[in-house]
C-alpha cells in the first residue's frame, strides 16, 4: 500500500484540525496526521511548507497544493474531492 498523498498538519484537540480531519473521513480521503509543537514560535515545519505557523495546514501531493486556515481547506477538500470534484481515485 503506498503513502496517502495528503498531510495534514495538526495539534491535538484543536477544533479547527479536527474540523479538517472530520471532512476528510467525511469525504474518504486517506492522509497522514504529522503533530506539530504546542508552541507557536517552534512550528518551524509548518513556517517552510505555509510560510506561516498556524495549523491545520494541508500538503496535497497529488495536486500540488499546500495550504492552511481550515474554512480554506474544508472548501478546496469538497471542491476536489466531494461530489462534482476530481474525486479520490
Amino acid at each position: 500500500m503506498s503513502e496517502p498523498d495528503i498531510t495534514l498538519y495538526r495539534l491535538q484537540a484543536c477544533p479547527f484540525c479536527e474540523r479538517v480531519v472530520a471532512v476528510l473521513d467525511e469525504l474518504g480521503l486517506a492522509y497522514r496526521s504529522r503533530f506539530v509543537e504546542a508552541r507557536h514560535s517552534r512550528r518551524d515545519v509548518v513556517k517552510r511548507l505555509t510560510g506561516a505557523r498556524t495549523v491545520p495546514a494541508l500538503v496535497d501531493d497529488r495536486t500540488g497544493v499546500t495550504m492552511s486556515e481550515s474554512a480554506n481547506i474544508v472548501e478546496y477538500l469538497r471542491a476536489t474531492y466531494g461530489d462534482g470534484g476530481g474525486g479520490a481515485e
